[in-house]
């Protein structure tokens, strides 16, 4: 079983998070996590508060001994540049579009400070830390993960016919991680108009994984079913409001003989495909091909100019408090979903070959494959 649970909120001391079930073994790259934190901020339409105060660094509190993992429980810490949660004055005017006003009336809360703490999106850093973690065990089975822009403001990438490696090359010098330079420059036209009229926009990403052997998941219960997994946690996302797998939308614009993934065989490669509208996933199942997830970000609701609200305390309307003024964050989005698909899929892999050691599970692995070559 791998699990996870964080803590921390926004300007407080720190986040910190504890793993526990990833094996013994695994060789711990720091830098590699510390360059995951960075890639969260980065962005076009990013506030100057991501660029300069929330500089993160991670920080092993146990788990990890002479830069292995020794099977015990790994507890992290990012510690917070901005802490000032105490001295902050109390909020009361709920901010459209936030949990704001829906956590105040559900915790009985009169300080909206208390609910938009932990709602903040800042609670995803530690989440991209607990999946760098679980890239560097899904690394050892030659599995990557990448995500890339495909929508801002309704203008659209073009990446169709791209390989996996086209797209993580091309988005290596984007500042919106989009792998259509075209579509990218229209892009930042529309985020700025969209800044000039202080105002958000939102958009969508892809995230891909590729590596992924069949048998991930299971048909046999509604919550072994690897991409309601993957959709719950992607939805768990702040302002992610769908979530769609290989053609997702586009199937109800089809018929079967259009969409559905032909099954072919040969001696050398064994059963295959030769189209994924399915996005990598049948039945619940990873079926060998590479998983391909889209989401839909909402434009961040906190706006420089603030739409109308009411005072919970004075009941009168008023303008909603601003918290922070980023444009868009979908780049920065599709970061923390990499990690969300990462934690899952390392999740599916344990659940799938056990082992309390890395080797363990590399030998429960390799049968298996080896199994699937022999069926």
């Amino acid at each position: 079983m791998l699990r996870y649970l964080n803590a921390g909120e926004s300007h407080g001391k720190c986040l910190v998070a504890i793993l526990e079930g990833l094996p013994k073994g695994i060789k711990v790259d720091e830098d590699f996590i510390n360059d995951e934190l960075s890639r969260r901020l980065a962005g076009y339409g990013r506030s100057e508060r991501a660029r300069s105060i929330e500089t993160d660094r991670i920080e092993f509190l146990s788990g990890i001994r002479k830069g292995l993992t020794i099977g015990s429980p790994i507890a992290i810490q990012i510690k917070n540049k901005d802490y000032k949660i105490n001295e902050l004055e109390e909020v009361t005017k709920p901010r459209p579009g936030h949990a704001d006003l829906a956590g105040a009336l559900k915790y009985n809360q009169r300080d909206i400070r208390n609910i938009l703490e932990r709602a903040s999106a800042r609670e995803t850093a530690s989440r991209v830390a607990i999946g760098a973690l679980c890239k560097l065990f899904l690394k050892e089975f030659k599995v990557d993960i990448l995500s890339h822009v495909v929508n801002i403001g309704g203008v659209e990438a073009h990446t169709k016919g791209l390989t996996f490696e086209q797209v993580k090359e091309k988005i290596k010098d984007s500042s919106l991680r989009c792998a259509d330079k075209t579509a990218e420059k229209l892009m930042i036209e529309e985020i700025d108009k969209i800044k000039r009229a202080q105002d958000t926009v939102g958009g969508a990403f892809e995230v891909i994984a590729i590596g992924l052997p069949y048998g991930l998941g299971s048909h046999v219960h509604y919550d072994r079913r690897l991409d309601g997994r993957l959709a719950g946690g992607l939805m768990s996302i702040q302002a992610i409001k769908a979530v769609e797998i290989g053609l997702g939308f586009e199937f109800a614009k089809k018929s079967g003989s259009q969409v559905h993934d032909e099954i072919f065989y040969d001696r050398n490669k064994g059963f295959y495909h030769k189209t994924n509208n399915a996005g990598g996933i049948e039945g619940g199942i990873t079926n060998g091909q590479p998983l391909i997830i889209r989401c839909t970000m909402k434009p961040i609701p906190t706006l420089i100019s603030a739409l109308e609200s009411v005072d919970i305390k004075t009941k009168e309307p008023f303008k909603a408090q601003v918290e922070r003024s980023d444009i868009t964050a979908v780049p920065a989005a599709g970061v923390v979903a990499e990690a969300v698909v990462g934690f899952e899929l390392a999740k599916a892999y344990l659940e799938k070959f056990g082992g309390d050691s890395l080797d363990e599970t590399r030998r429960n692995f390799e049968n298996y494959i080896q199994q699937l070559k022999e069926f």
